[in-house]
């Protein structure tokens, strides 16, 4: 896939003028979205993704456009679940509904950097060290197998340390805090002297929280795509709508009660993927008498799986939740 850097600009610039527009308008106006205006949102990003996946098709071949497709869907659901810890950290930090959109939105803005990064170093070391895809295969099967084990209890291990990690209990320790938020203001000049708000707090929990779960979401799309471009497309397009799609789904998050454990099956049957794409560079395929092709996971293959285990994970949900509101009801 060959992507100019003149591409690579307007791509880059187009997303720093979005970003930047809207950041400007909730700044000036910050407000909870109604579920029309966060409803139509949401079908705009989810549009304007399908178009660009038709771009990529008509530019650079469908193989290319069921990469970024399969990419987009997978960066989407994993973001679905970074959406509920979002949740639980404007709760504990108590953030008025009316301010919770900005505070989103600079949050997405750091993902967007941190992942940057990461997507770049990503790149670099695959190029150099396909190996590390074994490492990269390794982690994720075992990021699966606790997702696993502690889906039961994931919400309330992630509701006790939601906003208070490691980084913002040494902010804390650090600077002077005003006790109330005063409007979107990060600090603020009381008597002479530099205080920081509560909302600078919530700014580094949802971008230290979306730096742990870019280690899960990086490594897990380079099994999809090795294209640097498609990677970093599909990021964006997924976190692009998830500020809208907070307000949307609201309280319909804690219904997706599978949700981690479909996420698990997701990321196992990923890092499965890396691992046999990394076999398929080393002598085994020829030792064992069998064409390396064979140890790759076709696209359309992932794209399925991707789509019937979230689909079963959301129609499971949903069905556990009504039956849990019923039984609620009649006792």
């Amino acid at each position: 896939m060959n992507v100019s850097p003149l591409v690579w600009g307007i791509t880059i610039a187009i997303m720093v003028a979005v970003f930047t527009i809207d950041l400007v308008i909730i700044g000036r106006r910050p407000h909870e979205p109604s579920m029309k205006e966060a409803g139509i949102a949401v079908s705009i990003f989810v549009g304007l993704a399908v178009i660009f996946g038709l771009v990529v098709w008509r530019v650079w071949g469908g193989q290319f456009a069921a990469e970024f497709y399969t990419g987009w869907l997978l960066e989407y659901s994993l973001s679905i679940d970074n959406l509920f810890i979002f949740l639980l950290i404007m709760g504990k930090l108590a953030v008025p509904r009316h301010l919770q959109q900005f505070a989103l939105m600079i949050g997405i803005i750091l993902a967007l950097i941190f992942r940057g990064i990461f997507i770049a170093l990503g790149a670099v070391i695959i190029e150099k060290f396909v190996y590390v895809f074994f490492l990269f295969g390794a982690y994720l099967i075992y990021t699966a197998i606790k997702m696993a084990i502690d889906y039961s209890k994931h919400a309330n291990d992630d509701e006790e340390d939601a906003g208070d990690n490691w980084v913002t209990r040494q902010v804390k320790k650090v600077f002077p805090a005003t006790d109330d938020y005063v409007g979107t203001k990060l600090t603020v000049l009381e008597n002479g002297r530099r205080f920081i708000t509560p909302m600078m707090f919530v700014i580094i929990a949802l971008g230290t929280t979306d730096l742990i779960f870019a280690l899960d979401s990086i490594p897990a799309i380079f099994a999809i795509t090795r294209e640097p471009y498609l990677v970093f497309t599909a990021n964006v397009f997924a976190l692009m709508g998830l500020r809208q799609l907070y307000f949307l789904l609201g309280g319909m998050l804690k219904k997706l009660v599978y949700l981690s454990l479909g996420l698990s099956v997701i990321l196992g049957f990923i890092g499965v993927k890396l691992l046999l794409l990394a076999l398929a560079e080393t002598p085994v395929p020829q030792a064992l008498g069998i064409d390396s092709k064979y140890f790759h996971i076709p696209t359309w293959v992932s794209l399925t799986f991707l789509a019937v285990v979230l689909a079963v994970t959301t129609i499971a949900s949903l069905l556990k939740s009504r039956a849990v509101t019923q039984s609620d009801q009649t006792k």
